[in-house]
């Protein structure tokens, strides 16, 4: 049996490392090389598409009913229809809008509205008009935080906060990058986090500023997720990932996960396949994605790592029981897991830069009981987006097995 590793965890409460650690964490268990495991689960994976379209690199991706949505390293945000996807360049590309300066760094679907972050310390919100036709439309609905809300903070002294030695800004506003998004469980609210190492916290029907925690991390957070039961999860350039939750009116820090050795670039949340617990998985410049399970008391317990990439951990993607993981190293791998037990079951190596960004759903069109389909979005520095099929087949031992 594979032993837990507790975390020193604290109850008081992709920028990296500026000399980033590429050694791996050899102290933490592996939880990969089962062999029986690995001979009777298997994953083929097959390039379908390679988009092309946007300017630069794909800095964003996410998938919102029968769209695919891109963001890019030069401010642009592309709407591609999913089913047209094909080799073809410029196939499915629906509309393109520009917005801001630099990086659309994090996206985010909510219904007909589309979330965005930018380089430029702003939060957009868009309409997708028009989306039951066969010509729909992105549409500017707002900027955050809304002029409405920088007015009244504005009024009142108590609401600025010191940003530099000679410049203040009210708490509504992030004053760097805006790294990260995510929406809560019910969609009532929109989480962000920043290189100005603030968490904060929208109000999605009025898109209002609720709350602002300063200080939530030493350094630049990278990394947000949000549990089934609620936990916020922040990683940051710091080496750590704090576990926020909303106690009344306020969310309070109420533990701090240390075990990387190096900058925290990316997490995903996934549900144990023995209980209804989750997992958090955390990727970081130490090559190591490390594995986390709440235990029976609620605790956050590590409980391994998964290890075979040469590079930095850059993101990372969950659906039913396969973790997706792009590397510094060039390449995606699909790991498979039952229990505590995993295994590497592709490795894809199609791109040439480091893969920044990917996303994943099932493909419905291919139904099975020994075969799981999949289709995997990649996003590379080498300017590609690539769209893969990833079939999951179970050999007859491994259903007895289980």
């Amino acid at each position: 049996m594979i032993p837990f590793y507790q975390t020193s965890c604290s109850r008081n409460g992709s920028k990296v490392d500026s000399q980033p650690s590429f050694r791996s964490v050899p102290s933490i268990k592996s939880l990969c090389h089962d062999q029986s495991f690995s001979r009777n689960l298997e994953a083929q994976h097959q390039c379908i598409a390679n988009l092309k379209g946007q300017n630069s690199y794909t800095s964003s991706l996410v998938l919102g009913g029968k769209y695919l949505f891109t963001g890019s390293s030069d401010k642009e945000i592309c709407m591609w229809e999913q089913k047209a996807l094909t080799s073809t360049i410029d196939a499915g590309i629906i509309d393109t809008v520009i917005a801001g300066e630099g990086a659309v760094k994090s996206l985010v679907i909510l219904a007909d509205k589309v979330f965005s972050a930018h380089q430029d310390h702003k939060i957009r919100v868009w309409r997708i008009e028009n989306h039951d036709t066969d010509t729909p439309k992105i549409v500017h609905l707002a900027t955050l935080p809304l002029l409405s809300d920088r007015a009244f903070k504005f009024m009142v002294p108590k609401n600025h906060v010191q940003i530099r030695r000679h410049k203040k800004s009210t708490w509504v506003h992030h004053v760097d990058t805006v790294s990260a998004l995510a929406l809560s469980n019910d969609e009532s609210f929109l989480y962000s986090v920043s290189w100005d190492r603030t968490l904060k916290i929208w109000r999605t029907n009025d898109f209002k500023c609720l709350e602002s925690i300063a200080n939530a991390h030493d350094d630049a957070i990278n990394a947000l997720e949000i549990s089934q039961d609620g936990d916020v999860f922040t990683g940051s350039a710091d080496k750590k990932i704090k576990i926020w939750r909303k106690e009344e009116k306020k969310h309070l820090l109420v533990c701090t996960l240390e075990k990387h050795r190096s900058g925290v670039n990316a997490l995903a949340v996934g549900r144990s396949s023995t209980s209804t617990h989750s997992v958090l998985y955390s990727g970081a410049c130490d090559r190591s994605i490390l594995v986390w399970e709440k235990d029976e008391s609620g605790d956050m317990v590590l409980v391994g790592a998964l290890r075979g990439h040469k590079k930095s951990i850059l993101c990372l993607a969950v659906i039913a029981d396969l973790v997706c993981s792009g590397s510094a190293d060039k390449t995606v791998r699909v790991w498979g897991g039952v229990g505590r037990c995993y295994s590497c079951l592709s490795v894809i190596s199609g791109h040439t830069g480091p893969v920044k960004c990917l996303t994943m759903t099932s493909d419905q069109q291919i139904p099975s009981d020994t075969t799981s389909s999949y289709v995997l979005y990649t996003a590379s520095l080498d300017g590609e987006t690539r769209v893969y099929s990833i079939e999951k087949g179970y050999h007859y031992e491994m259903i007895m097995l289980l």
